[in-house]
């Protein structure tokens, strides 16, 4: 059981100041407004929902900043970047994976995230053997999980083929690849793979893409855990377009909205290449929009159109996705920009209720919640106590208080605001450091090390 007083905070039922709140079996299970700090309360200045990261692939951040050279192929792009990652990825290891999956939840913790969706595709050897066990890789994900603290939701993912023809992986995809039988299996692993994480933990589903997986694995993955969260990729890159316009007869949106139930269990990442009438009719399904927004501008995949998005009443979160570059505060600052670059506008996401920063925030703690399978996204009694405090000490929120705070942290500040976070009350972050910083970055120092040598 723990308490936190904040002096300002984003409660579901909007701004108060002078918060009390009580924590218990990782739940918020009361809320006192006006209160009067109490001996052993954990003081702080500013707290509001703590989102998950609803996508990432944690391995590719060992190979940030490899990539942004040109090489031969003059029109370098998300296929050309797709060809150096296979490359990077035929060098990790099983102890590789752990080490990098840790440091990569270290990161979001510390940038304000409490909630790690794994979106989980490397799964056998280099040479595309299965390990001895079937889910080592979803194992090593978990025990990652269980050195940092974090939220963790466990995406197992389905790929198949190496395109909507059919055709065989290639070299660089064979540590992906199952049929769905085996894959049936792998999941099984996963789940015991998560049985000894906290009671917040969860395992969903995840089937690639329309060009990685066939339609019978789709329905496979759809029927394979009711309930459960279900991501796939969706409409990123126009080429991805082209590909399943001509195997399919329709647009990768009109042929999944007109051949699968979409309803609130799922997240489409990326969503980059949809008509303003396939984003209309997505949003009305409940589902969330995944949205990865620095990923995204590095790998030039165009800017989704939120506009149109939240104007249909969507619902959408971040994620880090090849985890580039781990910043809460930049997603959410590169979502709202993209679109303002684009129709040159002003405070695009904005209503007159409430300002860009504050409905950026609510957005993804709520949509990435509900991506996670999580009982989170707000500050309420019965709720997860997923909880990212802001120091009020920091010069750039000086004098500043509700909507004008996230603004200044979103466009003004960076992560460096962020003092504490806690994970179904695990208070993770504390004076803006993991608790386990040190002995999870010297781990990762030396497997970068290892995987230097070996590139």
């Amino acid at each position: 059981m723990g308490v936190i007083h904040a002096g300002e905070a984003l409660l579901e039922t909007g701004w108060a100041r002078d918060v009390r709140v009580v924590l218990d079996g990782g739940r918020i299970t009361s809320i006192e407004a006006g209160a009067t700090p109490q001996s052993g309360d954990y003081r702080t200045g500013i707290l509001l929902p703590a989102p998950a990261n609803l996508h990432s692939h944690a391995f590719q951040r060992a190979m940030a900043g490899l990539t942004e050279r040109r090489g031969a192929d003059p029109s370098d792009n998300f296929w050309t970047w797709r060809k150096a990652m296979y490359a990077f990825l035929d060098a990790l290891t099983p102890d590789d994976v752990e080490a990098i999956a840790a440091f990569v939840q270290m990161e979001m913790l510390e940038a304000g995230y409490a909630t790690n969706v794994e979106f989980h595709y490397l799964h056998h050897g280099p040479d595309g053997a299965a390990y001895d066990n079937l889910g080592e890789m979803s194992h090593r994900i978990a025990a990652a999980a269980s050195q940092t603290g974090v939220g963790l939701t466990l995406l197992p993912v389905l790929y198949q083929q190496g395109g909507c023809d059919g055709r065989p992986l290639g070299a660089g995809q064979i540590r992906f690849g199952n049929d769905v039988s085996r894959f049936e299996r792998l999941v099984d692993s996963a789940s015991d793979a998560v049985k000894p994480l906290p009671a917040d933990t969860r395992l969903g589903i995840s089937a690639h893409s329309l060009r990685a997986v066939s339609r019978e694995g789709l329905a496979a993955c759809i029927a394979l855990a009711p309930g459960a969260p279900l991501h796939m990729h969706l409409a990123e890159q126009t080429g991805e377009v082209e590909e399943v316009l001509a195997s399919y007869g329709a647009r990768p949106t009109e042929w999944l909205l007109a051949n699968a139930d979409v309803d609130a269990r799922w997240c489409l990442i990326h969503c980059t290449q949809m008509t303003d009438e396939e984003t209309r009719a997505l949003a009305r399904t409940g589902a969330v929009a995944g949205l990865c927004p620095i990923t995204e501008g590095n790998l030039g995949d165009g800017i989704f159109n939120g506009t149109t998005w939240l104007e249909a009443g969507g619902r959408f979160g971040v994620g880090s996705d090849s985890n580039v570059r781990i910043s809460l505060s930049e997603e959410l600052r590169q979502l709202e920009y993209s679109q303002r670059l684009r129709d040159r506008s002003r405070a695009a996401l904005a209503t007159r209720e409430k300002s860009a920063g504050r409905v950026l925030l609510e957005g993804v703690a709520r949509g990435g919640a509900q991506a996670a399978g999580r009982e989170a996204g707000v500050i309420a009694a019965g709720k997860l106590a997923d909880l990212v405090a802001l120091d009020t000490g920091h010069i750039t929120l000086e004098g500043r208080s509700g909507d004008l705070t996230i603004d200044s942290w979103v466009f003004a500040g960076d992560d460096n605001m962020v003092s504490d976070v806690w994970a179904a009350g695990r208070h993770q972050v504390q004076g803006g450091r993991h608790i386990a910083h040190d002995a999870i970055t010297g781990r990762y120092r030396a497997t970068i090390r290892r995987l230097g040598a070996r590139l």
